[in-house]
């Protein structure tokens, strides 16, 4: 399954303890048809590509259980499922469907043994496989890797969105403001930069749910372990303790903001980058 559009990344970029001294290093990765989005949310409003992912995984295993089983009834039944949702291939990205392999199917339908139908099924495998090489890196960079361009904050009259960089860059303000005012005795001004700082990420974990339609992610991340240190955080600018506010600070950006970067930062970030190489219209 070919598809033309390709994007160079440099490896100095992705990992730099791969490389030595002085190397640099490229890769090409192709991406999937644009047809492909369509069947991601949100341009959907179900993960239809997803879920036939799901169906074709289930159908070649219970297709593989039953025929070592020797239940022919019930091969049948699978072999049509699956034939049936792989020519889903096709229907859903048009620009894949000469790449199917469907002759196969009638080839397992008369298989003459569990042994030759496992190697019927491998070499259909295996085609599935070659797909997933070529694209599911690029899949799953533009269609599966949330947009970090903008969040909603809070205004004094509504939501409003703003930058996602100007909103962490105010966020690391906020921070080392915590830390300077109170290793320098103003704390007055290190309790404001606090109470902008819970405000901000209160903002901030609201745009959670554009992703996340529970509250677990967000818990892991904002939840009781982080507010536990900003509770601990407070007690120590009250008691105008430096040594405690910067524990319980580190504490905080270890638990929530460490925490958050290394789950999203580098996906998003190439996400990034794709996107800025399409637009650049990198040749077809």
């Amino acid at each position: 399954m070919k598809h033309s559009w390709r994007w160079l990344l440099s490896f100095l970029f992705l990992a730099p303890a791969w490389l030595s001294a002085g190397e640099e290093r490229t890769f090409t990765l192709d991406l999937p048809p644009a047809s492909l989005g369509q069947w991601y949310r949100p341009a959907n409003k179900h993960d239809v590509w997803l879920h036939l992912m799901f169906s074709l995984r289930r159908d070649m295993q219970a297709v593989s259980e039953y025929s070592a089983l020797e239940k022919p009834e019930l091969l049948r039944q699978w072999l049509d499922r699956l034939e049936k949702d792989y020519r889903r291939i096709g229907e859903l990205v048009p620009e894949w469907q000469d790449e199917l392999e469907l002759e196969l199917f009638p080839k397992m339908r008369k298989a003459g043994s569990p042994e030759e139908l496992g190697r019927l099924q491998r070499k259909l495998a295996r085609s599935c496989e070659g797909c997933h090489r070529e694209y599911r890196l690029g899949a799953v960079l533009r269609y599966r890797t949330p947009d970090f361009s903008v969040v909603k904050v809070e205004s004094s009259e509504s939501l409003e969105e703003e930058k996602y960089d100007r909103v962490m860059q105010r966020l690391v303000t906020l921070v080392n403001r915590v830390k300077i005012a109170s290793a320098d005795g103003r704390w007055p001004a290190a309790g404001e930069a606090l109470e902008q700082l819970q405000v901000r990420m209160e903002d901030l974990g609201e745009s959670c749910a554009a992703c996340h339609k529970d509250e677990a992610p967000r818990e892991r991340i904002l939840g009781e372990a982080a507010q536990a240190a900003l509770r601990k955080l407070a007690d120590g600018l009250e008691q105008k303790d430096s040594g405690t506010v910067g524990r319980y600070l580190g504490e905080f950006a270890v638990t929530s903001c460490a925490r958050c970067h290394a789950i999203h930062r580098p996906l998003a970030q190439l996400r990034q980058l794709l996107e800025k190489t399409e637009e650049a219209g990198d040749p077809k």
